[in-house]
């Protein structure tokens, strides 16, 4: 590791990196030239390797230490590193992640110009929080209609209620005419695709609410966590800043945030969190699980896709992706 510079750390694009972790009680720490944690037993101590090349996000729970070394070496690689409360959500309901992001005075510019171009006038923001929709529910098509797996336990887009739900959200969305009535369109369609989960897999009464314990909705919060994680990546490489949301609001901390996790939550997040929750799955079998969907189906991939495409209203001349990481690799 000793000749490998951070540039060489970058080489991997960061929707291509396999990697999103989440530990806790543990200890983060350099030692030889890798980034490892330890996990202390009655008989000794164990140590397991983070490919940090090959990581998007790291996400510390309760009972967490890292020291200045492994945070500089996570850095060199490009990896966000997010605090959070146990099981990969908040410690207290309404509080985001504190995401830490390697040092950035050099981050891209084509696509925070490209936002600020639009970002300030109401009716362009408003186009823009459409096109992300409408890109949302052509992603759950699309996962729905690939996924075996899924289409065993019930979410099939042939579904006559699915293809009613999603007819609705497309003719209200055309006319809305403020974000307040794409978050209300929105909430009423999920409300809608949550109580379909229930009914498919045995969840009789299911409300959704942060605050309760049944496995659906712990799983709910923590898969959606999971999503902030690859959407917060997805703007920090692209150096779109969190504050400029197009639906979430205006003033609300990380808002960007939310909007771009909304392209993936309902395609992957909310079926499995009520398949492994019928299953009895562990947290750590259901976060396994989301993980691997999330490779499966490309997301990082879609979200990159998609916040460029927003970004630069389709220019041809766009960087690529690849372009940028080797800017940023050179800074």
């Amino acid at each position: 590791m000793d000749d490998l510079s951070p540039s060489d750390l970058k080489a991997i694009l960061h929707s291509k990196r396999a990697n999103l972790y989440y530990l806790e009680h543990c200890r983060i720490m350099q030692k030889d030239g890798r980034v490892l944690y330890l996990q202390e037993a009655k008989h000794e101590n164990q140590y397991w390797n983070i490919p940090i090349a090959n990581t998007t996000v790291l996400l510390l729970g309760t009972g967490t230490s890292i020291t200045q070394a492994a945070v500089r070496m996570l850095a060199h690689a490009g990896v966000l590193i997010g605090f959070c409360g146990g099981g990969g959500t908040p410690l207290y309901v309404g509080n985001e992640i504190e995401w830490m992001t390697p040092q950035g005075e050099y981050r891209p510019t084509q696509y925070l110009q490209g936002w600020l171009s639009f970002w300030f006038d109401d009716h362009q923001r408003l186009v823009a929080a459409k096109k992300l929709q409408q890109a949302r529910i052509a992603f759950l098509l699309q996962v729905w209609q690939k996924d075996k797996d899924l289409k065993a336990e019930g979410f099939d887009v042939s579904d006559a209620d699915i293809q009613h739900a999603l007819n609705n959200f497309k003719q209200r969305l055309e006319h809305a005419e403020k974000s307040a009535d794409l978050l209300l369109i929105e909430a009423q369609l999920t409300k809608v695709l949550y109580k379909h989960a229930a009914q498919h897999t045995k969840h009789q009464g299911f409300t959704r609410q942060h605050e309760e314990t049944d496995k659906a909705n712990v799983f709910l919060n923590h898969g959606n966590y999971l999503a902030y994680g690859l959407a917060a990546c997805t703007l920090w490489v692209l150096g779109i800043p969190h504050g400029f949301a197009v639906m979430h609001g205006k003033t609300r901390r990380g808002a960007l945030v939310f909007d771009v996790a909304d392209l993936i939550k309902d395609a992957i997040v909310l079926p499995w969190a009520f398949v492994c929750a019928k299953e009895n799955a562990s947290e750590q079998e259901f976060r396994q699980q989301c993980l691997q969907a999330f490779t499966n189906h490309k997301a990082l991939d879609f979200m990159f896709d998609q916040v460029k495409e927003i970004a630069l209203r389709g220019d041809p001349e766009e960087p690529t992706e690849q372009k940028v990481t080797e800017e940023i690799a050179s800074s």
